[in-house]
């Protein structure tokens, strides 16, 4: 008797617990309300196995709680009891899995209008690389990286020659704009994940995975490694801000191109070469007059 009130009680806290307690996630701002959908189907699918058990075995407690006299009935074969759970349990589980792949399949299906984005993870920090005016990303190569090259981009791919950089944790992206993030990790695997917009993707070293979204409320957005990383992980964080498409265009006109960052190595390498032959003259003078 004392078990079945527990078991009862356990399943009105639970529901309680789900309905009044603010553990829901934050508001949504992108396109892929499909996943919160999943989500619920999948609570209401899961409490509602969870609840049926929990109430079927406080029926049993009370109903065939021990009394002296009683007699147990012995059935090794239930067919009919074995069939009823087979088919309960099958859709069940397809309820679970049908929604979700049709949502994974809208989810690699990027539409053709889609800003690709390159986003570099690394120990521990996010940088970005754009498309320039010829609309398309350059190819890169692990072994370019370096501190004049930091994406890796190759010097003789015209495409890569206008790539707009963004060497910082903080990436702009237009409303109502599709975006495909391409995802690379030059160390560990990483997850470039914003909450915000239900989507996510793992960082593989060696090789290039994407997804997409389109975000569609201006704001501020908090970047999360979403796969533990190494001790640095906890502060692997970023920023995005989705602005409308005149900020935005404002925003990308003042960023730099791999064209002005290898003007900008080459003049300092001309600087620093100028000021060394000028420290060696300047020696000569003074050995001179010694």
């Amino acid at each position: 008797m004392h078990a079945g009130i527990i078991f009862l009680l356990v399943i009105i806290g639970s529901v309680l617990f789900h309905i009044f307690t603010p553990w829901y996630w934050t508001d949504i701002a992108s396109n892929w309300q499909g996943m919160d959908d999943t989500i619920t189907l999948t609570f209401w699918v899961g409490g509602g196995v969870f609840v049926a058990v929990c109430l079927f075995m406080v029926y049993c407690v009370f109903r065939y709680s021990y009394k002296e006299g009683r007699k147990a009935e012995y059935k090794p074969e239930d067919k009919k009891l074995e069939k009823i759970l087979t088919w309960a349990t099958t859709l069940g589980v397809a309820a679970l899995l049908a929604p979700g792949l049709i949502i994974w399949n809208q989810y690699v299906n990027v539409p053709k209008n889609a800003l690709e984005i390159d986003v570099m993870a690394w120990q521990w920090g996010w940088q970005y690389r754009l498309p320039g005016e010829d609309g398309k990303l350059g190819t890169t190569k692990v072994t370019n990286i370096n501190d004049e090259n930091p994406f890796g981009i190759n010097i003789d791919d015209p495409f890569g020659r206008d790539d707009v950089l963004v060497q910082s944790d903080y990436i702009n992206l237009e409303n109502n704009k599709p975006v495909k993030i391409l995802l690379r990790s030059v160390d560990v695997l990483h997850n470039w994940y914003v909450p915000q917009f239900r989507s996510k993707m793992d960082a593989v070293p060696g090789i290039v995975t994407f997804y997409w979204f389109e975000p569609n409320k201006v704001g501020e957005y908090e970047v999360l490694c979403a796969e533990y990383c190494g001790v640095g992980h906890y502060a692997m964080r970023g920023g995005v801000e989705v602005q409308n498409a005149g900020d935005y265009n404002k925003w990308l006109s003042e960023q730099e191109t791999f064209d002005e960052l290898i003007a900008k190595n080459e003049l300092e390498f001309e600087n620093k070469k100028l000021a060394k032959n000028n420290n060696l003259n300047l020696n000569k003078d003074i050995y001179k007059e010694e």
